[in-house]
This record gives structure tokens, sequence and C-alpha cells, in this order.
């Protein structure tokens, strides 16, 4: 795509997908650390998701043939890289952080290239492109994935401030072209401190900026509260329980200030100014 090409799109906040769910095959795995990425070749789907949209995955395979038929439903991911077409000959592919924590991400952690896996998406609403000022991107835990695909596009004119539990889950910062800013919790990698002490930090050296985050609950409230009181633009990629992931089961409703939206067709990312606090009911599942 030509640089004209790409700014265009990051102006469009949402790719339309493909009715249906369609077939995607494993083309690769790699491990970073404690968390591991499956390439899915995805030849039906949409050339140009925007970072913070989100797919619906299952595996094909044993798929609610576990105890309790579990897992049962589809789970969402945001994608945080897509391999063009033309470095692949097999379709572009879209890249999924995994951590393996529950009967769903374990199965799809799981996945071995030749696998097949039942792909719905691009779905939601993802990052906006920076209005004015410098873009800060900052992610925490297994939410550093949008946050990856919002800097390949982005480029390196923007600041990635990252926050993880250990130097193990840190591994996954190989995957950005520049080094990131890093805070670990028990300071085995980078800083020891919170991925917001290294925002209030940025944002005391360039009060412009435009703030983009994804991460754990917490850490999103403590960026809305910090962006709100300095007056600065953030946009948050929110998570909440989704069952069906194109707005029919209402499982994902969540309270604004100017009523309660579905992230999964008014999300997954808002304005940090349209929310009281990213502390809701069932956010984070």
């Amino acid at each position: 795509m030509s640089a004209g090409g790409t700014i265009a799109a990051a102006a469009q906040p949402r790719t339309l997908a493909p009715f249906g769910r369609r077939p995607a095959r494993v083309a690769a795995v790699d491990d970073h650390g404690a968390y591991r990425v499956v390439w899915a070749s995805d030849p039906d789907g949409p050339r140009d998701p925007r970072p913070g949209q989100f797919y619906m995955l299952a595996a094909v395979a044993n798929w609610g043939g576990g105890e309790g038929e579990r897992p049962y439903l589809s789970r969402a991911f945001s994608h945080c890289r897509v391999v063009p077409e033309r470095e692949d000959p097999t379709g572009p592919r879209l890249g999924f952080m995994l951590d393996a924590v529950g009967p769903g991400t374990e199965r799809l952690a799981a996945l071995e290239p030749g696998e097949g896996l039942w792909i719905v998406g691009p779905l939601g609403l993802g990052f906006r492109a920076p209005a004015h000022g410098r873009a800060l991107l900052v992610g925490g835990g297994i939410g550093t994935a949008p946050i990856l695909a919002l800097a390949d596009e982005l480029g390196r004119s923007a600041a990635v401030l990252l926050g993880f539990r250990s130097a193990a889950h840190a591994a996954v910062r190989s995957l950005f072209a520049a080094e990131p800013q890093l805070a670990t919790d028990d300071g085995s990698a980078g800083r020891r401190a919170l991925v917001t002490d290294l925002l209030q930090a940025e944002l005391d050296r360039d009060p412009g900026a435009t703030v983009f985050a994804c991460g754990p609950p917490p850490m999103l409230e403590a960026v809305r509260a910090l962006c709100a009181a300095r007056g600065v633009d953030a946009q948050l990629a929110l998570e909440s329980g989704m069952a069906c992931g194109y707005g029919a089961c209402f499982g994902c409703v969540v309270p604004t200030r100017s009523g309660f939206v579905r992230l999964c067709l008014d999300g997954p990312v808002l304005d940090a100014a349209e929310l009281d606090t990213a502390l809701f009911e069932g956010a984070g599942l």
C-alpha cells in the first residue's frame, strides 16, 4: 500500500468483515517468552484490518470436545500484526498473541502449523489516527497485541511504552521495530515500575501528545485518570466478555457518559473522555 493509502486507511476506524465465518490455516507458531504468536493465513479476509479491531477465533478440530464441552464459544483476539500478501504467496497472514490461561486460549495456543482455524472478522472499531501531536502507545501484558499493530502503522514517530509482569512476558518487545520503553513488576527487565509511571514522565515532557492504550482494566483506568487530569486525548482498547462479536448477544455492554454501548460494535476502542471509569462489570473477561 502506498503511503497515501496507509494514511487514508488510518483515518477509518473500521474495516468491514466478510459475512460469516471462514476457514484459515495456521502457517507458523512462534514462542516469545511467556506468550505464543499464532500466524494464520487468511486469503479470503480483508487486507487492511485496523489496529484495535478484533477477530473471533475457534480451532477447527477438538473445539467443544473437552471437559464440559469447553471451549464452546469462539474467543475474541485483536491481531498483533498483518504480514502483507506480497510477503506471503498464500495470502496475508494475521498474527495473534496468546497467553494460555483457560480452555479456549490453551487450545488455540496448542495449534500447530497446518491445523485449521475458524475466523470471523475483523470486527469492531479500531484506533483512529492521531489528530495532533506525537502518539504515545501504551501496552500492558497481552494488551500489547493491538499496540504492536498500531506501532507498525505509525512507524518510529510514535513512542512505545510497555509494562509486563516479568522478563518472560516482556520477551515480545523484540517484535517492535524500535526498542520500546519497558517496565516490569519485578524489575527483571527494564525499569521496576508501572507502565503508567513511564507514561507520566512522557506527558511531563510532551503534554500535547495523544495516548493510545490497551491492557488490563486497572492499567486502563490509571491511564484514563491520568489523561483526564491533564486534559490529554486518549483512546482505550477495552475488553469485556463476548459471545458473538457482532452485537446480537449484548454480552459486552459497558457504560459510557453517553449511555450503554456494545464494545463489539461501538468499540473495543473508545475515547477515554467518554468513560467515567474503565473498571466496569465484566471488564477483563
